[in-house]
């Protein structure tokens, strides 16, 4: 076999031709930046989410999920203590807001190929609507909303906190911060959207509560519990439009709206007011209390500069202080990881007809309630947990505030009242629980009969569905 030879100057002429057929290429750190709104490939990332499947977050996106204050996010568990009865609720807020960011895109992306002219939605509002479906949790202090709810009341009595407005305050200070590259204007939209207010109501909607927020988390949440979900967001998501500057939906889908109600309420009895989960949760919030003075913890809440930095690992703060310091605190954590927990005595659902003028049962009124005993209970020694669960309108009918069409070929809006609805929905709409706990063992016998002589004053009768197991009580002494 011959052998093929080139010489000097062949390698010089076809490296020659090669480069004058080569087309010039320019890196994208060359180029401009992309504007408000680009979808440019070349400075987007793919991040694949076990719900919704591959996520590209655009340029603008990717410059706020690359920040610190977001990326904390990863440390806060999006159900709090849940994990410890459902081990598989470890998910977070940041993979719930990256699903939200999703969400949001395909929704303005619908609306955008419907009513796209009608409505003037250009690629402005589909950026705005995204960033602040991504943004929209970054406010959530640790443990969710156990921070907010539960812990701040307690040592801020009166506290109009809100994870809100604290995500709007943070917004501001990352943008200032981290110089991301977004005009004013275009950041007053991301916190409010006051011409299309259609468009706020994506991510947050206060006028009826249908919102992608929940189509993510209740998904997410019965997936990572390992409840079954048959409510189907993108039915919603595809029938959805606007009109009148408000989000309607066909009146054939009203069956398919309330289940996202009702698969909310079921969250809400089974999962995030689990009594267990309640009672770790009523714990950790003694244990904050406690660890307050030292830890500063309620300080950080007031500049956002410092709360970013609290999460989930405040726990170990609590157990690492000097030995001489919160003590009591660290009682507490080291009982909730033996699993010793406040003993749940029992529980019983407010009567309907006394509904209305519910007032919540404090820790006094049951102390008040007890007759003789050998022990003789102090407040401390008990802890009350008054559950509200409701379909988002308290005993109001939700579907009452949703507008619905005929079809798309009918311009007119209407509710759906009461009357008009399937007689296999429930009558009432709100559920009000009254759970009590002893927060020593031996006091369960004690506290369960003060708690059963409450409900006979309140009611003329015991309204639980059962006494106190007595080998409950037995095994408690």
């Amino acid at each position: 076999m011959g052998e093929y030879y080139a010489s000097p100057e062949g390698d010089s002429a076809l490296a020659a031709a090669a480069a004058a057929l080569t087309l010039p290429t320019q890196s994208p750190a060359a180029t401009d930046k992309p504007g408000y709104g680009s979808c440019d490939r070349r400075y987007g990332k793919q991040v694949f989410d076990n719900l919704h499947g591959s996520i590209l977050l655009d340029p603008l996106a990717l410059q706020f999920v690359d920040t610190e204050e977001f990326q904390r996010l990863r440390d806060l568990k999006q159900l709090g203590l849940t994990y410890l009865v459902y081990p598989g609720a470890v998910h977070t807020r940041f993979e719930h807001s990256l699903g939200v960011y999703s969400l949001a895109g395909k929704a303005m992306n619908n609306l955008k190929t419907y009513q796209g002219e009608e409505l003037g939605i250009d690629r402005i509002d589909v950026q705005t609507v995204k960033l602040a479906g991504l943004l929209h949790d970054i406010g959530h202090g640790p443990f969710s909303h156990l921070f907010e709810h539960e812990f701040l009341p307690r040592v801020i009595p009166g506290s109009t906190w809100s994870h809100e407005l604290m995500s709007v305050q943070l917004l501001d200070s990352i943008v200032d911060k981290h110089a991301i590259d977004i005009e004013h204007d275009y950041l007053k939209m991301v916190k409010s959207a006051k011409d299309k207010h259609f468009l706020y109501d994506i991510v947050a909607n206060g006028r009826n509560g249908i919102d992608v927020d929940k189509f993510d988390y209740i998904d997410r949440d019965c997936r990572a519990c390992g409840l079954g979900s048959n409510f189907q967001y993108w039915r919603l998501m595809e029938g959805m439009r606007v009109m009148g500057d408000e989000i309607c939906y066909p009146a054939k889908d009203y069956l398919s709206i309330h289940k996202l109600f009702s698969t909310r309420a079921d969250l809400h009895r089974t999962v995030y007011t689990h009594r267990k989960v309640k009672a770790v949760e009523l714990m950790l919030v003694d244990a904050l209390v406690e660890a307050n003075d030292y830890l500063g913890i309620s300080l950080h809440a007031s500049d956002p500069e410092d709360f970013w930095k609290l999460d989930d690992t405040i726990i170990k703060s609590i157990e690492t202080a000097p030995n001489n310091e919160l003590k009591k605190a660290k009682e507490i954590i080291q009982r909730i990881r033996r699993r010793e927990l406040y003993k749940f005595c029992n529980e019983y659902s407010v009567p309907k007809d006394k509904l209305e003028h519910f007032k919540n049962v404090t820790a006094q009124d049951i102390v008040c309630s007890q007759k003789s005993s050998e022990v003789l209970l102090k407040e401390d020694d008990v802890v009350v947990s008054n559950v509200k669960i409701d379909l988002t309108r308290g005993k109001d009918n939700p579907l009452e505030s949703i507008k619905f069409f005929k079809d798309f070929g009918c311009d007119e809006k209407f509710p759906i009242t009461d009357d008009r609805v399937s007689h296999l929905l429930p009558a009432y709409n709100e559920d009000r629980i009254v759970r009590v706990y002893a927060k020593k063992p031996e006091l369960v016998e004690a506290v369960s009969k003060a708690f059963e002589n409450l409900q006979v004053r309140m009611y003329g009768e015991k309204t639980q569905v059962h006494d106190t197991p007595k080998k409950k009580r037995i095994r408690s002494n």
